[in-house]
């Protein structure tokens, strides 16, 4: 596909954005966001009539229904920039509810692997949001979509925690853990105890920039992860059934929204 004749304020050729490659009327307005493109098929399975909208660089959209609930979901990639380029790009094409779903690293004893977090606020550790606005601008979750998230884990039975995550732009070092040759910076050694101490509920990479973003736009914004990595206990786990676990109650939180 051709862009020579988009302009460099807005690339975009016949109504696509450049990256995720949709236009208005391609998808519902309601959209799960999970960082793996592969992640993509593996909601959708989960939905009636699934259908693939698009497939460009980390950007992998598909649409169906979910009990008559009609909802898309685009993958973001790994990160708050490349969140931000989907959440834009979503945006420009009349998306206006943005569940991510996704997995996460569990600060507090309480929490298990397979426990579900739904996220209420973000400790803004990343790097794009600050593009946008202060570090004092507060990363909200829309309280409606933390509403529907809650009624559906209870409607499922499935274990969940509601509180803030941190969101950083590194896996490693900026959650704590050692990079290559064990380098931990001094600013960062404490940061798993900083956030566990401040009662943070878990590591991600792009809630804070999401939520941030759905304030600053007027939109709804909210996040649910999977716990995959203990760090209490120092254990990590991932299977396919945590993930539809999470994907199912995000699914069901989109019902609950259209009701």
């Amino acid at each position: 596909m051709s862009f020579k004749s988009s302009s460099a304020q807005k690339p975009e050729a016949g109504g696509l954005q450049y990256h995720t490659r949709l236009k208005a009327g391609d998808i519902p307005p309601y959209v799960l966001v999970p960082g793996d493109p592969k992640r993509v098929a593996k909601i959708a399975a989960l939905w009636e009539k699934p259908e693939e909208v698009a497939d460009y660089r980390q950007y992998h959209t598909m649409k169906g229904e979910y009990q008559k609930a009609k909802l898309a979901c685009t993958s973001s990639g790994i990160g708050s920039p490349a969140l931000a380029i989907a959440f834009d790009e979503l945006l420009r094409v009349g998306v206006h509810t943005f569940i991510r779903v996704g997995t996460c690293g569990s600060l507090q004893p309480d929490m298990y692997i397979g426990d579900l977090v739904i996220t209420t606020g973000a400790v803004r550790l990343d790097g794009a949001s600050k593009d946008y606005v202060i570090p004092e601008y507060p990363a909200i979750a829309h309280y409606e979509v933390v509403e529907a998230l809650i009624a559906a884990a209870k409607k499922l039975k499935v274990k969940y925690h509601v509180g803030i995550t941190a969101s950083t732009d590194t896996f490693s070092v900026g959650q704590g853990r050692p990079g290559v040759n064990g380098y931990l910076p001094s600013h960062k050694a404490k940061i798993f105890e900083d956030m566990q101490a401040a009662n943070v509920k878990n590591f991600e990479m792009e809630a804070g920039c999401l939520l941030t973003m759905g304030s600053l736009f007027g939109v709804r914004t909210g996040a649910i992860c999977v716990v995959v990595a203990d760090r209490v206990r120092d254990k990590f786990e991932l299977t396919d059934a945590m993930e539809q676990k999470c994907a199912i109650v995000a699914s069901e939180a989109v019902r609950i929204l259209q009701k």
